[in-house]
């Protein structure tokens, strides 16, 4: 792209978490003006009465309609964008990035199709469409903890047990949101059952077209704020060496996942676009251990990773972040 030429960004539903982190990376990204926050609840009032933490860092207001964008992105419940889509028209010029779940098993809202967003399963195809269905977040950390094993087309049935912060639930106070009930708390929910089982069965199958097997997951909330953290179990005949070589040369074109061959833990993730990834192997047990910020590269920060690739930036442009280590 014409690199003097700034892409005009938009938001809608920009009060949320996912809403307030797409506006904290677009504020900083060098190729972006963001011209407009969209929120039917907080129309007029300052972004930074609900995102405080940019209080110093942008005068913009929350408004009620959208300006014509180079690019949307739809910050808003699952459900909520194909009839948002449907009720306002939209240049087909106009790229749009989903961060609901609407999108993500193919469907379509009048002519626009969607692409699925993980940049490491097809980063090529991202380059050349309009429309972007970002994965959710449990999604993208198992998933990137298995495709390398499905692109060598020995992936076999999974295992996996995953904890996740309780931004992940989103900004609505819930039961299980509270600080009374989620401090020094540790509970499953939607057993085998999650509902990113479906985009995560549906990118195996196209990469390895003969995995007919179960992905076995059991999601936990964590009392914890950011972050996800899950280890996969299957059953795998290569030994460790072998296995630490095809991840790394699986990703080692992907700027943001990494493998590491010493433990992970989730501070070296948060506050960041990366996917850190350690393998163990015990006979012929593997677990793939991965971690993510779900708000960023499982939502917002993947969202502005896809943006740079249908603009035809750098990927890593404006996602250059330090993670809290300690």
């Amino acid at each position: 792209m014409n690199t003097t030429h700034k892409i005009k960004a938009g938001i809608i539903g920009a009060a949320g978490y996912t809403g307030g982190e797409t506006i904290r990376l677009l504020l900083r990204h060098p190729n972006v003006e963001l011209i407009f926050a969209q929120s039917r609840s907080q129309v007029g009032k300052l972004v930074t009465a609900t995102h405080t933490d940019l209080i110093g860092e942008t005068t913009l207001k929350f408004s009620e309609g959208q300006s014509d964008a180079d690019v949307l992105f739809l910050c808003m419940g699952h459900g909520e964008s194909k009839k948002w889509l449907t009720e306002n028209k939209i240049t087909a010029s106009t790229k749009i990035i989903d961060l609901g779940n609407d999108f993500r098993l193919g469907d379509k809202v009048g002519n626009r199709e969607f692409v699925y967003g993980l940049p490491e399963f097809q980063r090529d195809e991202i380059k050349k469409v309009n429309n972007i269905a970002n994965p959710g977040c449990f999604a993208t950390a198992i998933q990137l903890g298995l495709l390398p094993l499905a692109g060598k087309k020995i992936l076999g049935e999974v295992h996996a047990t995953g904890i996740t912060g309780s931004t992940g639930a989103g900004q609505k106070l819930q039961e299980t949101t509270h600080f009374t009930w989620r401090a020094n708390n540790i509970s499953a929910y939607k057993t085998l059952t999650h509902q990113h089982l479906g985009e995560i069965k549906r990118t195996l199958a196209l990469i390895q077209p003969n995995f007919k097997e179960n992905v076995n997951f059991v999601p936990w909330r964590g009392d914890f704020t950011r972050g996800i953290y899950v280890s996969s179990m299957v059953n795998c005949k290569l030994d460790i060496t072998e296995v630490n070589e095809l991840y790394k040369k699986y990703y080692e074109s992907h700027p943001f996942t990494h493998v590491s061959e010493s433990m992970i833990d989730l501070k070296l993730v948060v506050n960041t676009n990366k996917a850190l990834i350690h393998l163990e192997k015990v006979e012929d047990k593997l677990v793939i251990h991965s971690a993510i910020d779900n708000l960023v590269k499982g939502a917002s920060g993947q969202a502005v990773q896809n943006m740079n690739l249908l603009f035809g930036l750098d990927e890593t442009t404006g996602l250059h972040l330090k993670s809290i280590g300690y």
